[in-house]
C-alpha cells in the first residue's frame, strides 16, 4: 500500500522543503505539494495555479509542472489549443443572425435609436453620468454613434477592429463604476514572496547605508560645533582672565576690592557659559533642523526610487499572470486589468459616493487592518501581504494600508534607542527618527501591493490656521497621497484620517488579543479617497494638475474658500449663498450673515452652536457682555442663519459648531459634545449704528423650529424667531404629543429675571399651549419656553413622603425675540 503523506508533514516537490499549510499548493492528482512561489513552470518560471498547470501525460514518472508552452508533447504533428491556427478558430465569434451584446443592445434597439434621431450619452448599465456625478435614466439600448453623428452600422456576426474599438469604448466608460467590485487575484498568485523579500532587502541595504551617512553627517555637525564653540569659549576666558589680572593689579593693596572683583569675575564667567550654551543650542537646533529637512528629502527620494523598483517588478509578474491566464479564460470574464504606468493626473468620473456609500462596506477589511496592527512584522512584505492577501480589488487593498496607519497610531508608539532596521519595530525607524511620514509611509506600502501611489506637496489650512490668513511663507506646508483605485485618482490623508485608540489603558500588548474585541479605534474617513471638490477646501497643491479639478483654482481662491472641516461634509453640509468666502465684511449697521443650508435628512437630528471672540486678542467680551449675545441663530427650512451684529470695528472670529443627536437624547438633558465645522473671519471695518446685546436667553437658536424638531410642538401664532408686539402678546402652540410642565421666563437688557416673572402665565387647554405675555414696559425681550415629556422626569422623593418635580430637569425648548412696541 503507497503511503501517503499527510497535510501537516509534507514536502514541496520542487525544494523538498516542509509545506506548510498557509503557503501549500495541493495536492495535485498524483498527491505532490507545491510551495506557492515553487509552484512554477518547470522550464520558463512561469507563475502557474491549479487551473493553468500542465503535467506530463508521456512520463508518468514525471511529477514536475508545466505550463501550456512548455508541457511535453508527443512530436512535432501535435496540435493542442495554444496553437495559432486552433486558438484562432476558437476565437472567431459566432456567425448568426444577432448582435454581440457585448458591443451593442439588441438588434430592436438600433430601430429605436434611429427612430430617436441617434441621441447619444455616455452610458453605463442604462446610467447617464453628467460631470457632476448626477445620474439620470437612460435606455440601454441606445446605439453608439459614428464619426458622421448617425448610429453606427454593424455587420451581424463579425468581430473587427471597429467592433473592438467600441466595445473598448463602452468597457471604459463602465470601467470606474464596476471597478470597486472587480476581484482582483492576490497577489501571491503571481508574485514570490521569497522574489519579494528579496528586493526587500536590496531596499533595506539601501536604506541601511543611508542611514548611516544621516549619522555620520550629524556627528560631523555635532563635532564642528562642539569645536567651534570651545575655541570662542577659550578666547572669550581669555579674554576675561586678562582683564580681571589686569583689576586685581591696579587693586592690589585693598583685599575687599579683591574679592569684589573676584565675584564679578565669577560671576561674568557664569554668564559666559550659560549664554554660550544656550547659543550653542540654538544653532544646534537650527542645524539639526535643516539636517532633518534635508534627511526627509533624501528618505523620500528613496523611498520614490524603490517604489517604482517594486512596482516594475510586480507589474511584470502580474502581466506574465495575466498573459497564461486570458488563454483559459473569456475575455469578458476578466476584470480590467491595474494599469502598469501611473495614468497622469485627471479628474475622477465618479465620486466618493459611487464607490462606497457606508465605510461599514468595509467592515471585513477594517478588522483585518486593526488585527494585523495589534502585532509588529519584521519585513514590509509580510506586513503588505498580512494587510492585502485577502483583498480582492485595488480599493480594498488601499483601505486596509490606510486603515492599519490610522490604526498603527504611529506618534505614540515607543522605539528601542537602538533599532536595527531586521527588528519588527526597525521597519518603522523612518517615523521614530522623523525622517519618514504618513505619506511617505503610505506611499512604500501601496508599492508593496501593487498600487500607483504619489506624494503631494502643497498648503494645509491645519493647526493654527485662522479664516483670512495668506499662505506667504511655509508655516501651513504640508503633503498627501493620490492613490490610484477604480479607476482614477483618489485622494488620501492618513496624517488627518488617523485618530485615537478609544479606552487606550485596555490596550492589549503586542501579540496579546485577548482584548482585541472590545476594542474600539476612532478615525476620520472623510480623508480616505476624499472627492477633489471636498479636498479642496483644505488643501492646496503646488501643481495644478493634482486638484484633479476640471477647472483649477488659484491660490487666492483657496484662501478666500469658507474654511470648513471634514465633519461639515460628513453632515452633508453646503453653503446656500454662492458668494460666501472665508473673510464676510458687515454692512453700514455692522451685520454679516452666514447661511449654512442642511440636507433633508439631517434636518430632524442637526443641533448648531457658535462662539464669537475677537480675531486678535482672543477675547469673548465687550463691555462686560458675551459676544455670543451679539449673534442671533435661527432656522428656516434647511437653512440655519447666524446673523452677527458687530458690537464695535474690528475683527472677529465666528466658530460655528454642530452635532447630530436624536430627540430622545436631546430630552434626557446629558450634555452635548459639538464639534467645529466652519470658521468665519468677520471684518468691521466702521460701525455707524451703536449695537446693542440680545437679550440673555439660553444658548442656541432662536424661534419655533427647535420646538417643532425636537418636542413636537407646532407654533399656531408665530412661526418667525422675531415677534413684533403692543403691550401685550399671545402665543399659541398644537403639541402633537404629550408634553408636561411647561414653564417661561422673560428677559431684558438691565431687568432681574425674577422682576419680569410676574409678568407670563400659560395655560393648556386639551392639545393647546397658549403663553400670554403682558410688558411692564416697551424695549426688546427674550421669551424662553421649557418644558418636557409626560413621565420622562423622576420624582425626586423628600422625607415627608412627598414628591417634586426638578426644574432643572426641564428642556430648553425653544425662545423668541419680542419687540414690544405701542407702535406695533
Amino acid at each position: 500500500m503507497m503511503y501517503r503523506p499527510n497535510f501537516y508533514e509534507s514536502t514541496c516537490l520542487r525544494c523538498a522543503e516542509v509545506v506548510y499549510q498557509v503557503d501549500r499548493v495541493g495536492p495535485l492528482k498524483d498527491f505532490s505539494f507545491f510551495h506557492s512561489g515553487c509552484f512554477k513552470c518547470a522550464v520558463c518560471g512561469t507563475k502557474l495555479t491549479l487551473k493553468t498547470y500542465y503535467n506530463n501525460q508521456h512520463r508518468q514518472e514525471d511529477k514536475e509542472v508545466y505550463c501550456c508552452s512548455h508541457v511535453p508533447r508527443i512530436g512535432p504533428g501535435h496540435l493542442d489549443n495554444s496553437s495559432v491556427g486552433i486558438r484562432s478558430a476558437l476565437n472567431v465569434p459566432r456567425s448568426a443572425n444577432f448582435v454581440n451584446e457585448q458591443i451593442r443592445g439588441h438588434s430592436r434597439g438600433s430601430l429605436e435609436a434611429e427612430g430617436n434621431g441617434g441621441r447619444n450619452n455616455n452610458h453605463t448599465n442604462g446610467v447617464s453620468y453628467t460631470d457632476g456625478g448626477a445620474v439620470s435614466p437612460r435606455s440601454p439600448r441606445e446605439e453608439p454613434l459614428n464619426n458622421s453623428g448617425s448610429p453606427a452600422a454593424h455587420q451581424y456576426g463579425r468581430f473587427d477592429a471597429s467592433a473592438l474599438h467600441i466595445a473598448h469604448a463602452l468597457k471604459q466608460t463602465e470601467l470606474q463604476r464596476a471597478y470597486a467590485r472587480s476581484r482582483e487575484k492576490p497577489i501571491d498568485c503571481y508574485l514570490d514572496r521569497d522574489e519579494q523579500t528579496q528586493l526587500e532587502m536590496k531596499h533595506r541595504q539601501e536604506e541601511d547605508d543611508l542611514y548611516r551617512r544621516f549619522a555620520r553627517h550629524r556627528e560631523e555637525e555635532d563635532r564642528r560645533i562642539r569645536e567651534e564653540f570651545r575655541d570662542e569659549w577659550e578666547k572669550e576666558l581669555e579674554r576675561l582672565m586678562h582683564r580681571f589680572e589686569r583689576e586685581m593689579q591696579v587693586k592690589r593693596k585693598k583685599p575687599e576690592d579683591q574679592n569684589v572683583l573676584t565675584l564679578r569675575h565669577q560671576q561674568e564667567k557664569d554668564d559666559l557659559e550659560k549664554n554660550m550654551t544656550l547659543r550653542r543650542d540654538k544653532k544646534k537646533e537650527s542645524i539639526t533642523r535643516k539636517m532633518l529637512e534635508h534627511e526627509r528629502a533624501a528618505t523620500a527620494a528613496l523611498v520614490e526610487k524603490q517604489s517604482h523598483e517594486m512596482l516594475e517588478l510586480i507589474n511584470e509578474k502580474r502581466s506574465e499572470y495575466m498573459r497564461a491566464e486570458s488563454l483559459f479564460e473569456d475575455a469578458a470574464e476578466v476584470a480590467a486589468p491595474y494599469p502598469a504606468r501611473a495614468p497622469p493626473p485627471a479628474p475622477p468620473a465618479l465620486t466618493k459616493f459611487h464607490i462606497y456609500s457606508d465605510p461599514t462596506e468595509f467592515a471585513e477589511v477594517d478588522q483585518i487592518a486593526i488585527s494585523v496592527a495589534q502585532e509588529d512584522q519584521k519585513t514590509f512584505t509580510d506586513l503588505v501581504r498580512q494587510l492585502v492577501g485577502r483583498c480582492g480589488s485595488d480599493i480594498e487593498k488601499a483601505r486596509t494600508i490606510f486603515r492599519w496607519i490610522t490604526v498603527k497610531n504611529l506618534n505614540t508608539m515607543q522605539f528601542d534607542d537602538n533599532l536595527r532596521g531586521d527588528t519588527p519595530m526597525g521597519l518603522l525607524r523612518g517615523i521614530k527618527h522623523g525622517t519618514e511620514s504618513y505619506h511617505v509611509l503610505f506611499k512604500r506600502l501601496c508599492s508593496y501591493a501593487g498600487l500607483h501611489c504619489v506624494v503631494i506637496k502643497g498648503y494645509s489650512k491645519s493647526a493654527g490656521y485662522q479664516p483670512g490668513v495668506r499662505f506667504e511663507d511655509n508655516r501651513f506646508r504640508n503633503s498627501w497621497n493620490a492613490v490610484y483605485v477604480a479607476g482614477a485618482w483618489r485622494f488620501v490623508q492618513c496624517n488627518w484620517g488617523a485618530r485615537h485608540l478609544v479606552n487606550a489603558k485596555d490596550a492589549p500588548k503586542p501579540g496579546n488579543k485577548g482584548k482585541s474585541d472590545s476594542l474600539r479605534y476612532e478615525y476620520d474617513d472623510h480623508y480616505f479617497l476624499t472627492d477633489p471638490r471636498e479636498f479642496i477646501y483644505e488643501f492646496f497643491p503646488l501643481q495644478s494638475d493634482w486638484q484633479l479639478l476640471k477647472t483649477p483654482i488659484t491660490l487666492r481662491d483657496f484662501e478666500e474658500l469658507p474654511f470648513v472641516r471634514s465633519l461639515f461634509f460628513r453632515y452633508g453640509l453646503y453653503f446656500s449663498d454662492a458668494n460666501t468666502k472665508a473673510v464676510m465684511y458687515t454692512d453700514a449697521t455692522g451685520a454679516a450673515t452666514v447661511r449654512i443650508a442642511m440636507p433633508a435628512h439631517m434636518q430632524s437630528t442637526l443641533i448648531f452652536h457658535y462662539n464669537l471672540k475677537f480675531y486678535d486678542t482672543e477675547g469673548d467680551g465687550f463691555d462686560g457682555v458675551s459676544l455670543k449675545r451679539f449673534v442671533m441663530q435661527s432656522v428656516i427650512g434647511n437653512v440655519v442663519s447666524f446673523r452677527v451684529h458687530a458690537p464695535c470695528s474690528g475683527a472677529f472670529l465666528l466658530d460655528i459648531f454642530a452635532n447630530a443627536v436624536t430627540p430622545k437624547e436631546y430630552l434626557t438633558g446629558e450634555p452635548m459634545k459639538f464639534k467645529s465645522v466652519c470658521k468665519f473671519k468677520i471684518c468691521c471695518a466702521e460701525l455707524q449704528t451703536v449695537m446693542v446685546p440680545l437679550p440673555d436667553c439660553a444658548s442656541g437658536e432662536w424661534g419655533p423650529t427647535k420646538a417643532t424638531r425636537l418636542f413636537g410642538l407646532v407654533p399656531i401664532t408665530h412661526q418667525d424667531a422675531l415677534v413684533f408686539a403692543g403691550r401685550e402678546v399671545e402665543i399659541q402652540f398644537r403639541m402633537s404629543r404629550q408634553l408636561t410642565d411647561f414653564m417661561a421666563t422673560l428677559h431684558k437688557n438691565g431687568v432681574e429675571e425674577k422682576r419680569l416673572s410676574k409678568f407670563v402665565t400659560h395655560t393648556l387647554t386639551d392639545d393647546i399651549v397658549t403663553f400670554v405675555i403682558n410688558f411692564p414696559e416697551e424695549g426688546q425681550y427674550g421669551l424662553d419656553v421649557y418644558t418636557r415629556e409626560r413621565g420622562s422626569g423622576p420624582a425626586n422623593h423628600h422625607q415627608n413622603g412627598s414628591s417634586e418635580r426638578e426644574k432643572h430637569l426641564l428642556t430648553h425648548c425653544c425662545k423668541y425675540l419680542i419687540n414690544s412696541s405701542k407702535r406695533n
